[in-house]
């Protein structure tokens, strides 16, 4: 049975911790805060890292370290920020494994919503459909006519089983009631080469690796995924306007802390990464990589999350996707 003194002492307590949280998110950050990218350094996640982490260091006053822990599917370095204190100087630029994982990876070591905070998300960068400029195939329209007229002649490429470009156009089969065979690759890209060779069919893919190809004439853009057209590649239509309006797939990126990360240090970290994503020359960066930048806090992010997960899941299952 609890006695005043002993209420009195743990009230002190709480207080007290209490306030040592508040001293420490008033001075956060103090010391240099790491941003982990769970991919090779050079890649699009990397960049995203790199441009906003040089904008939040000159708002704060601090170093922003990008650091590259690449493997297990973007697993090792997600793993690596779950586990790390709880102080916010180590943080996740994940992507979209961070949903898809929970469903593609047996036994895996984290669990997205449970073991990590949403602190921001950054944006997203279409998927643009893109086939071989020697493809009879003029539009869209034209595509699906040919590739319902022969099921399971099309083929498909991507950089890897349980990627963006696998899942992405799993879900376009089923969209759009087709069907077409997987190829996948190690890498991107010998994949675009052998689409530019003409040896597969189409392939989904980011802007910033298709628009180089369609300008200069070795790949033909169809369809751009999203709500509206490419500021890269303007006359490409919207899927919706091309007449298949079910589908939607992107790549995106988001910024994560571990769970018990101080509330107070997630909104100050949220608050730094949301005001650099309204600087015009980070805008412009992130523009010029095809990336519609669109930001949100920490509540928003959290309810993307959820929902990547279980729109991701349903497809996998339907599927049968393994990461293997």
């Amino acid at each position: 049975m609890s006695t005043p003194i002993f209420n009195l002492a743990r009230a002190l307590l709480v207080g007290a911790c209490l306030a040592l949280t508040v001293a420490h998110a008033q001075s956060y950050p103090s010391k240099s805060i790491k941003v982990i990218v769970p991919f090779a350094a050079g890649g699009a996640v990397d960049t995203v890292a790199r441009v906003i982490g040089q904008r939040v260091s000159e708002q704060v006053g601090q170093p922003v370290i990008v650091e590259n822990k690449p493997g297990g599917h973007a697993n090792i370095g997600a793993d690596f920020v779950a586990k790390a204190p709880a102080d916010g100087y180590t943080t996740l630029l994940g992507a979209n494994g961070l949903a898809t994982n929970m469903t593609l990876t047996k036994d895996l070591p984290f669990d997205t919503l449970r073991d990590f905070a949403p602190v921001a998300f950054v944006g997203y960068a279409p998927l643009v459909l893109v086939v071989p400029a020697a493809s009879p195939a003029k539009s869209l329209q034209d595509f699906l006519v040919l590739a319902r007229a022969k099921p399971g002649a099309f083929t498909y490429g991507t950089a890897g089983a349980g990627g963006s470009g696998h899942l992405a156009s799993e879900l376009l089969k089923s969209a759009a009631k087709f069907d077409a065979l997987h190829v996948p690759y190690k890498g991107g890209a010998p994949a675009l080469t052998d689409l530019m060779g003409d040896r597969i069919t189409f392939m989904l893919i980011n802007p910033i690796e298709a628009a180089p190809h369609v300008k200069a004439g070795r790949l033909r853009a169809l369809a751009v995924s999203g709500d509206k057209r490419l500021e890269l590649l303007p006359d490409v239509p919207t899927f919706k306007e091309a007449g298949v309006g079910e589908f939607d797939a992107s790549v995106w990126w988001g910024f994560v802390v571990p769970a018990k990360t101080p509330r107070e240090i997630v909104a100050k970290l949220s608050t730094e990464i949301l005001k650099a994503l309204q600087d015009p020359g980070v805008r412009e960066k992130l523009h010029a990589l095809g990336a519609v930048v669109e930001p949100a806090g920490p509540e928003a992010f959290g309810r993307f999350l959820k929902s990547e997960i279980d729109k991701w899941a349903a497809v996998i299952r339907a599927a049968k996707i393994t990461a293997d």
